[in-house]
C-alpha cells in the first residue's frame, strides 16, 4: 500500500472541518493504518471491523474476540498453514488478531492452492468464516464485517445523523456501500467491476484529486458555501 503525497494532509484538513467524522475501515491492522498515515490520527475500524480505535483513544477496543479454545485452534492452523507455505516463497501469510490472510499478489497462479488450503483449514475452525478480496484470501471470526463496523459507527456520534459516503474498491466494501446507502449516503467503487455502489470512481488517483479539491476548497479564502466544498 502507497500513500500519495497531499493525501494525509488533505484527511487531516478533513477530518478538522468534519469535527472527528472521518473513518477508515479496513481489513488491514490498525498498526498498519498509523504506520500509513503518520502523523494523522484517524478514527478507524480494522480487520473488517473486528477493532475500533477512535480518532482521540490511545487503545483500540475489541469488538469481537475468541474465546481462549478458538485463539489456541488460530494459532495451531497459522502454524501448519506457514510450514505449508514454505516452498512457495511468494506468498505472503499475514497474522491478524483474530485469524489470518494468505496474500497472492505476487503468485496469482497460485490462486487454487490458495483458497484450496484456506477452505480446508476454515471448516475445521467453526466460529469463523473466509473473506475473498484482491489477490488474498483471509480466516477471521464470523460476524464481523465492513458493512456492520460502519452501521455502528453510524449510530455514535460524532457520526450520528450524517450522511455517510464509502469509499472503497475491494469486494469486501461491498457490505459498507450497502450500508451507507440504507442510511442516505453514497457508495464510491474505485475501479472496475460490478458493484452494489451508486456512484464509481475510475481509479484511486481520481479518489486523490477528489481529496485534494476538497483540502483547497476547504483552505480557500471566503465562506465555504463559494468554495465548493460540501459537508457530508
Amino acid at each position: 500500500m502507497r500513500v500519495e503525497p497531499g493525501v494525509v494532509d488533505a484527511l487531516a484538513c478533513l477530518q478538522e472541518w468534519l469535527q472527528g467524522a472521518l473513518a477508515i475501515v479496513t481489513g488491514r491492522t490498525l498498526a498498519d493504518i498509523d504506520r500509513f498515515l503518520a502523523p494523522l490520527r484517524l478514527t478507524v475500524a480494522s480487520e473488517h471491523g473486528a477493532h475500533l480505535r477512535w480518532h482521540q483513544n490511545n487503545g483500540s477496543a475489541p469488538i469481537s474476540s475468541p474465546q481462549p479454545a478458538t485463539t489456541a485452534l488460530l494459532t495451531d492452523a497459522f502454524d501448519r498453514l506457514r510450514r505449508a507455505l514454505q516452498p512457495y516463497p511468494d506468498l505472503l501469510l499475514e497474522p491478524k488478531t483474530n485469524g489470518f490472510a494468505l496474500h497472492y499478489r505476487h503468485a496469482p497462479s497460485l490462486e487454487p492452492l490458495c483458497s484450496q488450503l484456506m477452505d480446508d483449514i476454515a471448516r475445521e475452525l467453526p466460529g469463523t468464516e473466509l473473506l475473498r478480496g484482491k489477490c488474498v484470501v483471509e480466516l477471521k471470526l464470523a460476524g464481523s464485517s465492513k458493512g456492520k463496523a460502519t452501521r455502528d459507527l453510524l449510530q455514535t456520534p460524532p457520526f450520528l445523523g450524517r450522511m455517510p459516503i464509502f469509499v472503497g474498491d475491494d469486494v469486501t466494501d461491498e457490505t459498507a456501500f450497502l450500508a451507507a446507502q440504507h442510511a442516505g449516503g453514497i457508495g464510491v467503487k474505485v475501479g472496475p467491476g460490478a458493484s452494489n455502489a451508486l456512484a464509481r470512481c475510475e481509479s484511486p488517483a481520481q479518489v486523490r484529486d477528489w481529496l485534494l479539491q476538497q483540502q483547497r476548497a476547504l483552505m480557500a479564502p471566503g465562506p465555504l458555501h463559494e468554495t465548493g466544498a460540501q459537508q457530508p
